[in-house]
Order: structure tokens, then C-alpha cells, then sequence
């Protein structure tokens, strides 16, 4: 009775970390998406392309200072979280260490704005993005995020959320506040900073006594070094064409993306949950379990993106016009090519988050990366300059179908999991009836809002119908049956 009940606490506990996570994500975007519609009018495409530019070169230097501790940190407070003396001395460590790398960071940043000719045009940008390097690596959401108290972080950040949209609508009023655009965003992190660091007291303490920095030493440059190259054929992407094709090209290819950063963004929710829970799968050396939950991992995947990518594609035209208004049709064609990458990542951050990562194969998944950025380096020199935003998508799709094939040779090797393809098959192979149909409903005269919503209707009940009746995703059906469950016992 006692090992059932403890089964049935840790259920209920994922369980509720997985809501709240998925709360938090989409709340990180449904935020910004009240703004965006509002900001991409006003500001237009080419400074919405200068801000996504500036900040894509910051965030090169944020990955610098970071380095794997998002990761390692997580694996290891998520293991230390019961013994507050050991979890001081474990985010004390961590903390001390993330603080001489930020400093490195933060002095290449300004090298880099004094011997860039480009950089050195918008400095007064960098600078605000210098204060983002900064908070962020004081952000400490590591530690929450290991000690699993996910109630608390979408508490605080829909908080600070809600000042930001209020900030956006009375400050941003014209085509040259986007430097006012900038310092909002940047903004936003600095609050959470604080608060986190003003809330952390209550878990933590802080020494520099008996500091253990070496063991993580290794985890946190080898995950450091795939954070980086794994930019190398995602983030890149931005900074590369802003140089070679310039700020306009940018702001169609961050509008592409846009709705693929939203809606990859609330599965990434579970994988960030489910990390910890598998890290302590393996401690524990509960394998079976750990197999099981990486099955249910794939079937929510598939549930979750394969109706999302038919709609996405299908719609891209109606939907751009909503979220950026006129002038970004050339974000149409990028947005096609990149929305298939939410299965392709979404089955990677499967393999790697909730597999490799925890089983501490970390020699793995820097392989994975640098196989990632070699491909995404040479294709961005051969295509971006020709292909402009198009060139981007397609470099970002291509780097991303060889990390998979990388990823799912590690999968097999280390667990014996060979790659679903029948499962995967089917779900494709299925999407091209509503495909179909999706596309007669374009020739309807209906408004971009009204098709939008007719296509989401049809699509939401036909996807409902065949994971119930021809799929038979198990995962599907027991959410299902639990739902009907609670229905009979309120009435």
C-alpha cells in the first residue's frame, strides 16, 4: 500500500509540474503575442529585424556565460534537493562558477562591440543587451527548475508577464521606439532576477567553504560547447542573415518562426519537466520506468504537433497577416519550412533531455551538436547569401534532420530503442485527408480570422477522431477515460 501510494504521489506530482510548466511556456508566449501583432505594425519589419538581430548576437554571449549549467545544474540539485546543507554547497558551486564565466562573457561582449563595425552602430542596443547578460545569469532558474517548484516560477513570471504588456502598450507608440522595445524586454528579466534572487533565501544558503566545482566541471563545458553549437544551426541562423542580407530579411525570418517558437515552445514545457524526473529514474535504476515514460513522451509528441504542423503549413498566409499585419508576406514560405521542425526537434529533445542528458552521456550529445553546426556553418555559406530568409529556413530544417539521425543512433546504442517508423509513418501518412480538405477551405470567401478558426475546428476534430479509432494512442485514450472519470463524479 505504502509503495502505491508513493507511485500515486509522484504521479499527481508530475502530473501538476507538467501543467504549470505548460502553463509558464505558454504564458511566455501568449503574452508577447498580445504585443506582437501591435509591435510588428508599429515598429515595422525592418526595426522589428534591427531588435531580433541585436539580441540574437546578445544571446551568443549569454550562451558563452551559461554554458551547460542549465543542464547540470538541474541534473544536480533535482538529486540534492532533500538535504539543504549538501543543496547550499551544490547551487553555492554553481553559482560561483556561473559567475566567472559571465564575466568572461560580458568582457568579450564589449571587445566584440568596439571591433565590429556593424555592432559598434547600434552600441547603445548592446549595452542594453549587456544588462540582460547579466541578469540572466543572476536569474538562477536552474535552481527552481531542479527543485521541481514550477508552481512557483509560472506564478512570478505571469506577474512580470502582465507588467510587460502594460509597459509595451504605453511606451512603444512609434516606428523609432524600438530601442524603448528593446529595453522592455530586457526589462523583464531583470524583475524576474530579482524576485528569484530575493525568493531563492527560503531554499538555499550561500558559502564558499567546502565548494565542490570540479566534479561539474566537465558536464558544464561539454553542455556549454552543445549549447553553442547547437545555435550554430538555430539561433545563428538570425545573426548570419542580418549581416549578410540585412535587418529586413531578419524581420521576415523571426516573424516565420514566430508561431513555431510558441507551439514547439509548450512541448519543450514537458521535456524541461520530465529531465529531473528521469535523471532520478536512473539513480534509482528503475530502467522499465524510464522506457515507459520516454514511449509516452513520443505518443504526446505526436499528438501534440502533427495536427499543429497540417494547420500551420496549410494557413501560413492567413496567419502571418494576423500576427504581423501587411508587408510580411515574404515571412510565408520561411514559416512553411520551418514548422515540420516540430516533430524533428520535438522527437530530439526526447532523445536528448530525457535520455541522454540523464543517463549522462554527455560525450553523445556534443557529437550530436558538432555534427549539427557543421552542416548548419557550411549550408548557411552556401545558401543564405543566395536564398536570403529561405536560406535560413532551409539551413535550419537540414542541420536539424541530421542531429535526429545522430540522436537516434545514440538511442539505440545506449537503450536499444530503435526509431518508431511505423508509428511515424502512420501519423504522416494520415495528415494528408485533412491536408486535402484544409486546402478546399482556402477557395471559401472567408475572412482570414473565420478560415483560420473553420480550418482549427476541422482539423481539432478529425485529429480527435483517428488517435481514438486508427492510431490508438493509448496516452490519447487514458487522458480520455480519466477525463470522463471526473465528469461522472462531479455529477
Amino acid at each position: 500500500m505504502s509503495a502505491y501510494r508513493n507511485n500515486l504521489i509522484d504521479i499527481m506530482g508530475i502530473k501538476k509540474n507538467v501543467l504549470y510548466s505548460s502553463i509558464l511556456t505558454v504564458s511566455s508566449y501568449f503574452f508577447p503575442m498580445l504585443t506582437y501583432p501591435y509591435v510588428s505594425r508599429v515598429l515595422g519589419v525592418t526595426n522589428i529585424g534591427i531588435c531580433n538581430f541585436i539580441d540574437s548576437i546578445v544571446n551568443y554571449y549569454i550562451l558563452f556565460s551559461m554554458m551547460g549549467i542549465g543542464t547540470v545544474a538541474i541534473r544536480e540539485i533535482a538529486k540534492d534537493s532533500i538535504d539543504r546543507e549538501q543543496l547550499t554547497r551544490t547551487f553555492s558551486s554553481f553559482f560561483v562558477l556561473n559567475t566567472v564565466s559571465t564575466l568572461v562573457g560580458l568582457i568579450l561582449l564589449f571587445i566584440s562591440i568596439f571591433s565590429v563595425s556593424t555592432l559598434y552602430e547600434y552600441k547603445e542596443m548592446m549595452y542594453i543587451g549587456a544588462f540582460k547578460l547579466v541578469f540572466n545569469y543572476l536569474l538562477i532558474e536552474w535552481l527552481y527548475k531542479g527543485l521541481e517548484d514550477f508552481k512557483y516560477i509560472t506564478q512570478r513570471s505571469i506577474f512580470v508577464k502582465c507588467v510587460y504588456v502594460l509597459l509595451v502598450f504605453l511606451f512603444v507608440r512609434e516606428k523609432n521606439d524600438y530601442e524603448i522595445y528593446y529595453i522592455i524586454s530586457v526589462s523583464i528579466i531583470i524583475i524576474n532576477a530579482i524576485i528569484n534572487l530575493l525568493y531563492a533565501r527560503r531554499h538555499v544558503g550561500f558559502t564558499i567553504r567546502n565548494l565542490s566545482i570540479r566534479p561539474y566541471l566537465k558536464s558544464f563545458f561539454i553542455l556549454g560547447i552543445y549549447a553553442f553549437l547547437t545555435s550554430m544551426y538555430t539561433s545563428f541562423n538570425v545573426a548570419y542573415l542580418g549581416f549578410v542580407a540585412g535587418e529586413t530579411e531578419v524581420g521576415y525570418y523571426t516573424t516565420a518562426v514566430k508561431l513555431y517558437t510558441i507551439l514547439l515552445s509548450l512541448f519543450t514545457a514537458f521535456t524541461g519537466v520530465m529531465m529531473p524526473r528521469m535523471s532520478a529514474l536512473v539513480a534509482n535504476h528503475q530502467r522499465d520506468e524510464f522506457k515507459a515514460l520516454m514511449g509516452k513522451s513520443v505518443n504526446v509528441l505526436l499528438l501534440f504537433v502533427m495536427p499543429l504542423i497540417v494547420f500551420s503549413v496549410i494557413f501560413a498566409p492567413q496567419i502571418i497577416r494576423i500576427i504581423a499585419g501587411e508587408g510580411y508576406e515574404a515571412a510565408i514560405l520561411p514559416m512553411r519550412i520551418v514548422m515540420p521542425l516540430m516533430l524533428v526537434i520535438g522527437y530530439e529533445q526526447i532523445i536528448i533531455i530525457q535520455v541522454l542528458v540523464p543517463l549522462k552521456k554527455d560525450r553523445a550529445v556534443l557529437i550530436n551538436s558538432v555534427l549539427g553546426a557543421s552542416v548548419g556553418v557550411i549550408m548557411n555559406l552556401l545558401l543564405v547569401s543566395v536564398l536570403k530568409s529561405v536560406g535560413s529556413a532551409l539551413v535550419w530544417l537540414v542541420s536539424e534532420l541530421v542531429v535526429l539521425c545522430s540522436g537516434q543512433y545514440f538511442l539505440k546504442k545506449y537503450m536499444g530503442v530503435i526509431f518508431p517508423f511505423k508509428l511515424f509513418a502512420l501519423n504522416i501518412l494520415l495528415t494528408f485527408p485533412i491536408g486535402l480538405l484544409c486546402c478546399l477551405l482556402l477557395y471559401l470567401p472567408l475572412s482570414d480570422f473565420f478560415l483560420i478558426l473553420a480550418g482549427g475546428v476541422l482539423i481539432g476534430i478529425y485529429y480527435i477522431t483517428i488517435n481514438i479509432l486508427v492510431i490508438k494512442n493509448l496516452f490519447f485514450i487514458t487522458c480520455i477515460h480519466q477525463i470522463k472519470k471526473k465528469f461522472c463524479a462531479l455529477n
